[in-house]
């Protein structure tokens, strides 16, 4: 029982966020070669997105009823709108349509998160909700070597949207019937009391949206980067990926690892290895640099979610899905303002390493929020 809702948690988030969300990243060189988009306004869209998952990740966490169908929405809507995606053919309409699948994967994002670790929790196997967050980087590696017979076969950006909606459909059925009826996810009549955020919820709040700004520039123009530095290179487009690989990896080695100190100083180097990953990225010249950024961005993304909410599950046991949500609003906050600065820096200046410079130094911020509890620094102080 544990293990079918723990592979059907992940299925989800391959569908939800690794195809919903992320397949965009691999389709930004077609987009632009095709004239759909070009870099300020792929920036743009990805910012559209963003908001939309905010926007669904805020209602996701203040829902009280009809939780299971907005579950249900997020998944199959991400679906069929992968599909209509291949119609869209300027940046207004792919601007919409990553809106509402942003809200859609919002959705479906929270609402996995609260039901795989409720039932995980209950059934004694919470570590196996780790292994739902793997899902994200399933889909995108899955989407990624896509991409690369994508290229090879030369295929348009609205024939790649085709294939990306066929894989997500096959995926969607095939763990349907394991998804929570409705009424399943509040069973429980108790009204628990209000959540106070504390000092370390505040910094673990802000820590994650931080955390979010940091990672998204990579996550969104890695392959744009890639395909600007070694245009035709075959290499360069297992870049992406190469993101994903080392985002189920990261995953992996956050499961070996969980009984190593404190969740929140795994989550701390985590955080830090993503900056050096983002610096890298932008400053060290060549495929080393991309493929250092795809695995150190790419390696900790997944391992970063995973422990924010982990944490968060430690200070607020009581509040499981609230915890889910808020912290899935506020990186979607972050990730909001991501694309948006990426969006300035190439416009002023027609680069993207000075976003990429700052998204760096806001992830070594974030580490430092989380590296010590407020209690520790209080008795430090005394």
């Amino acid at each position: 029982m544990a293990l079918r809702i723990a592979f059907s948690g992940f299925i989800v988030l391959v569908v939800a966020m690794g195809i919903g969300r992320f397949a965009f990243t691999p389709q930004v060189p077609l987009m632009i070669a095709g004239g759909q988009l070009n870099l300020t306004s792929a920036g743009l869209v990805a910012a559209v997105n963003y908001l939309g998952y905010l926007v669904g990740a805020w209602d996701a966490m203040r829902a009280h009823r009809h939780v299971e169908m907005r579950l249900y929405l997020g998944i199959f809507g991400v679906v069929a709108l992968t599909f209509l995606s291949a119609l869209a053919d300027n940046a207004l309409t792919h601007g919409v349509l990553r809106f509402v699948i942003g809200a859609m994967s919002g959705w479906a994002m929270v609402m996995t998160a609260g039901w795989t670790n409720e039932q995980l929790s209950r059934s004694g196997h919470a570590s196996l909700s780790a292994a739902v967050f793997a899902g994200p980087g399933g889909g995108i590696a899955i989407s990624g070597l896509l991409a690369v017979a994508i290229q090879a076969k030369a295929l348009s950006a609205s024939d790649a949207w085709l294939v990306y909606g066929v894989l997500a459909l096959v995926l969607v059925t095939f763990i349907a019937r394991y998804l929570p009826r409705p009424g399943a996810l509040h069973r429980s009549t108790e009204i628990p009391e209000p959540l106070q955020l504390t000092p370390d919820l505040k910094r673990l709040v802000w820590s994650y949206a931080l955390a979010g700004f940091g990672y998204i520039l990579p996550a969104t123009f890695l392959s744009q980067m890639a395909a600007l530095r070694f245009p035709g290179s075959l290499f360069a487009q297992f870049v992406w990926p190469m993101f994903g690989v080392a985002a189920i990896v990261g995953i992996a080695l956050s499961i070996l690892t969980r009984k190593t100190g404190h969740s929140y100083q795994r989550l701390a180097i985590v955080l830090w290895l993503q900056a050096i990953g983002v610096l890298a990225a932008g400053l060290v010249p060549g495929m080393s640099g991309l493929v250092l950024g795809a695995i150190l961005v790419g390696g900790g993304f997944l391992c970063a979610l995973q422990l924010s909410l982990q944490y968060g599950r430690e200070l607020a046991p009581e509040h499981i899905r609230y915890m889910a949500g808020l912290l899935t609003t506020v990186y979607a906050v972050g990730q909001l303002v991501g694309p948006a600065t990426s969006a300035l820096s190439t416009w002023l200046t027609h680069r993207l390493e000075p976003a990429l410079g700052l998204a760096g130094i806001t992830l070594f911020i974030a580490g430092l929020l989380v590296w010590k509890p407020h209690s520790q620094r209080q008795q430090q102080l005394q």
